[in-house]
């Protein structure tokens, strides 16, 4: 999943997404350990999904922290 669709979800879709992928990750793992894992690539390719989305949640919360900030500074 490119980052651009993950920066388009909420918050909790993202968190969402971030479990199917560790869920995923676990499973192709699982696969490779008794052998049946045909797309030893697919691998490293959740990897890099997991990254993206927890650096999109990261943003994500930031932004929300940053916004609550600017609140406090305007209100005083």
């Amino acid at each position: 999943m490119k980052a651009k669709e993950l920066r388009e979800l909420g918050e909790e879709e993202v968190e969402k997404k971030l479990k199917e992928f560790r869920q995923e990750l676990f499973n192709l793992k699982f696969q490779l350990a008794i052998g049946q894992l045909e797309n030893t690539s697919r691998i490293k390719q959740v990897k890099k999904d997991i990254a993206r989305a927890m650096t999109v949640l990261n943003e994500k919360k930031k932004k929300i922290l940053s916004n609550k900030d600017e609140k406090t500074k305007g209100d005083s």
